[in-house]
């Protein structure tokens, strides 16, 4: 290890960073909030961006000028062969590993902002720590409405909210961060060391970025590492199972397991249709403590319900006590573009789960209808379409495809589903979502549903999966006029 690096390693707010020259590859949200912090403990900072603004995009250019001010070297469409050196370097999670930027780097420390936010945070604040393939948002929401039912502080941030890089600097501070994390924030990040951590489930997503499952859940396996009082676990997913019996935690660390089924001692589960906690009560051995009736839920449908298991036991973990992650499940209220219902048109419903952005999602988005014409597409991630369509070809009325990734979508069809009817709405149509859902009308008989569960990211024709979902809504409600 360098001398940079191993002084790197030991830093916090209080050092001396003016000798360090680190630099910020990306100028989004995540890359603003490292440059600006590692300004604020006045490191040398220099930040490169591919994009090079247009007329009409200002964001960017408004992020420069506010580095620059604060005393940062900024790059507009810089190119990819640009040099990059000095002590650390701080890639955007978006930038692969095999960017040029980080692999030509001779950087001594690549660090993700999260990594960056841990070594700069207010240290006698705990941090809980969330990932997993799918439910991360919805988990990290409850854990914060239970710890505010217990009149606690909290702050939810990281993959959600604010990027960490910011929150460790808000004021007055939280009494606890409640964090979710990617598994492109997670793989730059070696030191984290949570007071309790969560991986909720892990199925094949971000393979292009990843290069491969192994390496993939490898990564995911990071959230574990360190952990100093709990990790929680899903004991429904062997693979998760595994990486919790394998985790390098602190000594006296506790494993805690959920269950959609009936829990063994230092479980949560469902026992008669309640949530039930087993691993926080003195009597463990013998009995379990109530926590909420699933039909008493907003959203009890089983991923929510699993989600609110995992949250229940990261709150327990953080001395909740049970009335508090009772009442924390009763008032939350899933976010929208996970399931809603946007309108019944000629008797058919249109439901928008713009958020499935991965295979593992669709199939629980389509696992909930009957009949169904499904709109799926956009970016794949190298993702693998077989079983997801080989699982539901017959509950298909028909397929919509969109997006610039249709080839996967439609060899899975071919191989499995040929005699399910497909509409491929063309990359460079200028409406795709409204030429979509009226291709999915036409498909649709009474009582069917059409569902927006694209199994992919939204970045190919839209901002995210928000701006898909509400264009979604925005088509039916043109289709409804």
């Amino acid at each position: 290890m360098s001398d940079a690096a191993a002084w790197l390693a030991a830093a916090d707010r209080s050092s001396d960073w003016s000798g360090i020259s680190a630099t910020v590859a990306g100028l989004g949200s995540s890359g603003f909030a490292a440059a600006d912090a590692l300004l604020r403990v006045g490191a040398r900072v220099t930040v490169l961006e591919a994009q090079r603004p247009g007329k009409d995009d200002d964001v960017l250019v408004k992020r420069a000028d506010v580095l620059g001010t604060l005393g940062a070297t900024v790059h507009l469409g810089a190119p990819d062969d640009v040099g990059v050196a000095g002590d650390l370097l701080v890639p955007s999670p978006g930038l692969r590993p095999t960017h040029p930027w980080i692999v030509r780097a001779t950087a001594a420390t690549t660090w993700s902002g999260e990594q960056l936010a841990w070594q700069l945070r207010p240290e006698s604040t705990p941090w809980l720590t969330v990932t997993g393939t799918n439910g991360k948002t919805t988990t990290v929401q409850l854990v914060d409405a239970m710890l505010r039912a217990a009149g606690l502080r909290p702050l939810a941030a990281g993959n959600i909210g604010l990027p960490m890089a910011e929150a460790i600097f808000v004021e007055p501070g939280p009494e606890v961060f409640v964090v979710e994390l990617s598994s492109y924030q997670l793989h730059f990040t070696p030191s984290l060391s949570a007071t309790a951590s969560a991986l909720l489930n892990i199925a094949p997503d971000h393979l292009d970025w990843h290069g491969s499952l192994t390496e993939y859940v490898r990564d995911k396996s990071r959230v574990f590492q360190g952990t100093q009082k709990a990790i929680v676990y899903n004991h429904d997913d062997r693979r998760v199972e595994e990486l919790a019996e394998d985790a390098d935690v602190v000594e006296g660390c506790r494993a805690i397991g959920f269950t959609l089924g009936i829990p063994e001692r230092s479980m949560v589960g469902v026992v008669d249709g309640v949530l039930v906690d087993r691993a926080f009560i003195a009597e463990r051995s013998s009995h379990a403590v109530e926590l909420v009736a699933i039909d008493a839920l907003p959203d009890g449908s089983p991923p929510v319900v699993t989600d609110t298991l995992a949250a229940a036991a990261l709150a327990r973990s953080f001395g909740a006590p049970v009335e508090a992650v009772r009442g924390g499940a009763l008032s939350f209220e899933v976010d929208a573009h996970r399931g809603e219902t946007v309108d019944v048109v000629d008797e058919v419903a249109y439901v928008d789960n713009s958020k499935a952005t991965n295979a593992h999602a669709a199939d629980t988005a389509l696992s909930a209808t009957y009949h169904v014409v499904w709109i799926a597409g956009g970016l794949a991630k190298g993702g693998d379409f077989d079983s997801l369509v080989r699982r539901h070809r017959a509950r298909l009325r028909g397929v919509v495809l969109i997006g610039v990734d249709q080839e996967p979508l439609r060899e899975a069809f071919r191989r499995h589903a040929p005699e399910v009817p497909l509409i491929a709405v063309p990359a460079g149509d200028t409406d795709p979502m409204r030429s979509a859902v009226g291709a999915a009308a036409a498909l649709a008989q009474r009582h069917d549903t059409v569902l927006l569960a694209p199994a992919c990211a939204s970045m190919d024709q839209f901002v995210d999966y928000r701006a898909r979902g509400r264009a979604f809504a925005e088509a039916v409600a043109h289709l409804r006029r």
